[in-house]
């Protein structure tokens, strides 16, 4: 199969490297690009010196616009398997042959990386494992799925997935609304353990400031889903 990796970046100067050497040394087989979110800080510039190639957004379209455009850019290519890949260092390259074989062999749609299938490595804080709780509750009164990790940003899919998500695609915080469309659609989802680490730099997206925000907007989402 012909495979990618979505490196979706904003201000990720501490870690990109970091993460890009880390597909290149546990995932050979994956081809990658970063999505450069108009980061200001020198994200760019250290993915150019380094020879990687980059799609450079001439506005910050925030997490939902970044992977979008990563998925055009796989589906337009003729891959067979995108995977979003953060750039903050959270997620580890060594489970990415693991996702694939198994989207390959089980015939699904979307593999999710759960850091909570077993035991080991970041969780999160407890506030952010609230809102992850939550949501994988509601997923499954909704749609009779559990998804333990339903916030993860390490998702892998095959080309029909693709599809589905360059027509539309949440602007932020899209996790969650995405398992749920896809349930929705009857699409085959699976959650399989991986290791999380904590992110190496940057900033998350959700600060504590904007945390009732996420979880009423969220919330919100996922019900408007389940009634179209």
């Amino acid at each position: 199969m012909k495979k990618l990796a979505i490196i979706p970046a904003y201000n990720e100067e501490e870690s990109i490297l970091q993460t890009i050497n880390d597909i290149r040394e546990n995932a050979p087989e994956f081809d990658f690009v970063v999505v450069n979110d108009r980061s200001g800080d020198r994200t760019l510039e250290m993915c150019r010196k380094d020879g990687v190639k980059v799609l450079n957004l001439p506005i910050n379209l925030g997490i939902g616009g970044a992977v979008q455009t990563g998925y055009l850019y796989a589906y337009r290519n003729g891959y067979d398997v995108a995977v979003q890949f953060d750039g903050d260092g959270q997620h580890d390259a060594k489970y990415l042959n693991i996702m694939a074989d198994t989207l390959e062999r089980e015939q699904l749609d979307m593999v999710i990386g759960s850091r909570f299938l077993e035991s080991g490595g970041f969780k999160s804080y407890a506030l952010r494992r609230f809102g992850i709780n939550f949501f994988g509750v509601l997923l499954k009164v909704l749609f009779g799925t559990r998804i333990t990790d339903a916030t993860s940003g390490m998702r892998m899919c095959n080309r029909r997935v693709m599809e589905l998500f360059i027509k539309d695609y949440p602007a932020d915080y899209p996790e969650p609304e995405t398992a749920a469309r896809l349930l929705r659609h009857k699409f085959r989802v699976k959650e399989i353990p991986v290791v999380m680490r904590e992110r190496a730099g940057g900033e998350s997206s959700i600060s504590p400031g904007r945390a009732v925000y996420y979880m009423i907007k969220v919330t919100l989402a996922i019900l408007i889903e389940r009634l179209r």
